[in-house]
This record gives structure tokens, sequence and C-alpha cells, in this order.
């Protein structure tokens, strides 16, 4: 049995071990629920990431190296259905405590099955390819079950026209946020590391706002990447597995969720907008950077082209050339 295997099986035993309801208790009692989130994903993330990678290689659901491409092997995709079912699986054993309406309420449950939606959508993407304009109407589909759940950025006043814009602007922003992920994940280890310390951030914020239920979900998706990056991500090797389509997509669009669903600030506009701004700062810049570049330059021309084009014109490649 390889040193890998007997990884997958102890970080699977001791995920077993804390779902036990007594060591749950224990991790509540000693008021470190956030920690008990953050390790349940972690390990479930390392007992699954090298399941789904086998199961991804006997489907034949690989991404074969190209000149559009940065790896130079064949590499499996479906990594982020681990980072998913790791995720879940913590906020799952986390309403297991006193507080579990507070976890799962409505506002949380539109994030989850907009997320799902995303996530089932970019599986069949990396199994079998699904048009550009499809996953684009996906994607606003996911955005408006958050938004008919109750959360929406309220940007402008309310009022009709400050309604609709407010609908717009969080249709925007998510949608927005989740193609800026997909778009960022072009090398070893760069878009999970990106997801792990944006939500590291947001659930750093979430505390400190007495936001308990949203840095839960914050840390169980650091947890969750901080499992899976080892195989992601290795420094003097290849990377294992992929996210995919279906794990920038659910990532991008969560960690745009947790964004809408916060509140950043008490009687501050001004910071309660710029916060989660200045957190996705990098994805902002390399999403406006190289939309403004490609239109410039005549490299797109219709929202289909933009969707479609695949281009080594981001920030990383940029930095990789230097």
């Amino acid at each position: 049995m390889t040193i890998g295997k007997l990884i997958s099986i102890a970080a699977a035993l001791g995920a077993a071990f804390l779902l036990l309801p007594p060591v749950q208790t224990q991790f509540y009692t000693a008021g470190i629920r956030w920690l008990y989130v953050m390790v349940v994903s972690y390990l479930v993330a390392v007992a699954l990431t090298p399941l789904v990678r086998h199961m991804a290689v006997r489907i034949g659901t690989v991404d074969h190296p190209s000149s559009r491409k940065i790896h130079e092997s064949s590499t499996p995709l479906l990594g982020g259905v681990a980072v998913y079912l790791a995720f879940l699986i913590a906020i799952l054993a986390n309403t297991a405590g006193l507080a579990a309406p507070l976890v799962l309420n409505e506002g949380m449950l539109g994030v989850l099955a907009g997320g799902t939606l995303l996530l089932v959508v970019g599986i069949w993407d990396d199994v079998r390819e699904v048009p550009a304009l499809t996953k684009l109407v996906v994607q606003i589909v996911g955005a408006a079950i958050v938004i008919w759940s109750g959360k929406l950025l309220t940007f402008f006043p309310h009022g009709l026209w400050g309604d609709l814009l407010n609908v717009l602007l969080t249709v925007l922003w998510i949608v927005g946020i989740t193609n800026a992920f997909n778009f960022f994940d072009g090398m070893d280890g760069l878009a999970t590391g990106l997801a792990i310390i944006i939500a590291f951030f947001l659930g750093i914020v979430a505390f400190q706002t007495n936001q308990a239920a949203l840095g839960w979900v914050a840390v169980a998706l650091v947890g969750a990447g901080l499992g899976f990056l080892p195989y992601n991500f290795r420094p003097k090797a290849s990377a294992t597995v992929f996210l995919g389509d279906a794990g920038s997509t659910f990532l991008g669009f969560t960690l745009a969720c947790l964004a809408v669903k916060g509140k950043w600030a008490d009687h501050n506009p001004i910071v309660s907008v710029t916060t989660p701004i200045l957190i996705f700062g990098v994805l902002i810049y390399d999403m406006v950077h190289t939309t403004v570049d490609r239109i410039y330059l005549g490299r797109v021309r219709t929202v289909k082209e933009y969707l479609e084009y695949v281009g080594k014109d981001h920030m990383h490649h940029r930095l990789e050339r230097v």
C-alpha cells in the first residue's frame, strides 16, 4: 500500500472520528467550533480527492495539454467534486450543533442550491463540454436563486428603480466573480490558493462582525481548499488533479455569494462596500484588465466570443513570462 493511500485512509478515519457527537460537543463547548468545521472539511478533502481523481481517469475526464494551456501533461479533472463534498459534509456536520438554524437558514440554502447547480453543470462541462452561453444562463439562474432566497446587494436606495438596480448589481457581481475565478484557474494551485485566502479573510471579518454562521461557511471553504491543495500544487512536480470547471465555478460562485450575504460594517456604507472589493481585489483587477485589453485589441467582439475566449493574457500568465 502506498503512502498516498495510507494518508487518505487516515484522513477518512479522522473525519469519521470527528463526526461522532461526543467529539463534536467537545469542540463546541471549548468555543472552537470554527476549528471543528475547518478540520472536518480538510480531512474529508484529503480523503476524497484521490478517489475523485481515480474516477476522473476511469471515465476519461482529463485535461490535455494545448498551446493555450500551461501544463505539459494530461491531468484529471473533477477535483472540485472533492472540494464540494468536503465543504458540504462540514456544513452538514455543523448543523448538528445547537445553532443549526443559524447555519442553514433560507439565505444559506439559496447559496448551497445555486452552488450545487453550478457544480452539476460544471461536471457536465468537464465531461462533455457545455456551450458558453448555456453556462452563462445557468450562472444567472444560480444568482437568481440567491436573490430569491432574500440575499441582495443594497447599494442603491429602496424604490422601484433602486430595487431593480440592486438586483442587476447582485447578478453582475455573482456572475462576474464566478467567471473571474474560472478564468483565474490557469496554473497549478492558483485558484485553490486564492480561494483559501479570500475565504480566510471573509471568515475573519465575519467573526469580527458577529456573523458566526457566515464565518463557519468561510472556514469550511478554507479547510476544503487546504485539503485539496497538496494534490493541486506540488513545488517540484505537476498537479495530480485539477479543480475543473465544476470546482472553479462552484468556488467562485460561493465566495461571491458570501460577500453578498455578509454585513461588513455597521452604519458605514463605504466600509461595507470596499471591504469585499478589497478582498476580491486580485480577481476584479484581472477580470477588468483582461476584458478591456481583449476588447481594445479586437480579440473579442461579442459576449459569446468573450465567454469562449481562452488566452494567455491573464495576470498570472504575464507574471510567469516576467
